[in-house]
């Protein structure tokens, strides 16, 4: 969810509270008030009710008081003390048109010729809750409006306001280290988004500096690195060649021409990580990832003779990937170099393709470690000096940077790497 619509969300919520506690409020206010103005006229005809009988010293129910109902009643025996008046709320039944009506009652005490009287005085509701209702509709009808109102003109200006930040992510989103071109931002008006684009520029700067270096390092160290490498392992087999050496000697030759061959292998795969990780390879390409793993494994024929390994390959559908030419060799390569080096003899190897997975499974001694860090640099499963570790770690750094889910799973003896597209 947008933080624009988050915090939209959250105010419009908070102002439907606030505005139906305030209608609320406001309805039981003109409430009270219009009440307080019908006791106050049924006071005054109390009034007049109460000097008409001192005058007269009886009640006759004359056109004076037709405006209101008045119900006079004797009460029998002797009450004391006088009850107080009271206001209620009643409905009479109206004659005319068998409708109930809202009435307010006052009911009070009064003597007349020495006899206490009930009276009741009533006042009709119906133009009060009318007055009521064009209120609260009224009052209704203009908060709505200018919840709607409000509402409108703050996501307007919410737009308005995050359309800097907006536009920094978009431009960061298209910010690619490879390209070369730098990352441009504007200077908005807000200080807290112009300090944001300003931090942001910096660390852009700063990362391409360190791309560029690291890009250098890495091209240098690539070419300058092999080439003495190449060199000592050339001198090496010569003196191993050598029939003047003693057995001694030739052991310890031996030694330091397998100790460079490993740091020769071990800086590939080093060089060859770090290239990765920052998308040095050429654009990606459609590629059958079954294909060339069965064409690998047809290459690699002597070698599955030798170690007596039998291959069952199938292949339902073609496993399309996109990916760089050498990075999907690179893949394949160590896929099948560690199905054959984990096995045993007389194992076998099983690949099977499918539209939406990949699957290459072998047999070989249950795993004694962890499955989770065989993906991890310098992690390795067996202690043979041809492994330098870097296998699987260059196969997960593939996946991880060309959109490609690879997993391991291994069921009694059997291991089982299996490569998905996201």
């Amino acid at each position: 969810m947008k933080l624009l619509t988050k915090t939209n969300r959250i105010y419009l919520a908070f102002s439907l509270v606030i505005y139906l506690l305030t209608a609320i409020t406001f309805y039981q206010i003109i409430r009270l008030v219009i009440y307080d103005e019908v006791e106050n006229r049924l006071r005054v005809e109390r009034r007049d009710f109460e000097a008409y009988v001192r005058a007269h010293n009886t009640w006759s129910n004359i056109p004076y008081f037709v405006e209101n109902k008045i119900n006079v009643t004797p009460v029998p025996g002797k009450v004391a003390p006088v009850p107080p008046e009271i206001f209620t709320d009643t409905l009479i039944l109206n004659r005319y048109d068998d409708e109930l009506i809202p009435f307010r009652q006052l009911t009070f005490y009064q003597p007349i010729q020495g006899v206490l009287h009930q009276v009741e005085i009533r006042k009709s509701l119906i133009q009060t809750y009318r007055l009521i209702e064009v209120i609260t509709v009224t009052m209704l009808l203009f908060l709505g409006l200018l919840l709607v109102g409000t509402f409108w003109f703050q996501n307007k200006l919410s737009g308005r306001l995050w359309h800097p930040f907006y536009d920094t992510l978009s431009r960061i989103k298209g910010f690619d280290l490879g390209s070369g071109a730098p990352l441009v931002l504007n200077k908005p008006e807000i200080t807290e988004f112009r300090e944001l684009n300003d931090v942001l520029q910096k660390m852009a700067d700063k990362m391409q500096q360190d791309y560029r270096s690291l890009k250098e390092f890495t091209e240098n160290a690539s070419h300058e690195m092999q080439t003495p490498l190449a060199l000592i392992n050339a001198k090496v087999e010569q003196l191993i060649q050598s029939e003047q050496l003693t057995e001694t000697q030739t052991h310890w030759i031996e030694r330091i021409y397998q100790a460079s061959r490993r740091i020769s292998r071990l800086n590939q795969g080093l060089l060859l990580l770090a290239k990765i990780e920052n998308r040095q390879f050429n654009e990606s390409l459609p590629i059958d990832l079954s294909a060339l793993l069965t064409e690998k494994l047809t290459d690699m024929e002597e070698v599955l003779s030798f170690k007596q390994l039998a291959v069952d390959v199938q292949v339902q559908e073609p496993f399309a990937v996109l990916l760089p030419a050498s990075l999907a060799d690179s893949l394949v390569t160590n896929l099948v170099n560690n199905a054959i080096r984990h096995n045993q003899t007389n194992g076998r190897i099983e690949l099977v393709s499918t539209a939406g997975e990949l699957r290459l499974s072998n047999t070989g001694a249950p795993l004694t470690t962890s499955p989770e860090r065989l993906f991890e640099r310098f992690k390795k499963e067996s202690p043979g000096p041809d492994s330098v570790g870097l296998g699987l770690s260059i196969i997960r750094q593939i996946g991880d940077s060309y959109g490609l889910s690879i997993s391991y799973q291994e069921t009694a003896g059997i291991h089982c790497f299996r490569i998905t597209n996201h």
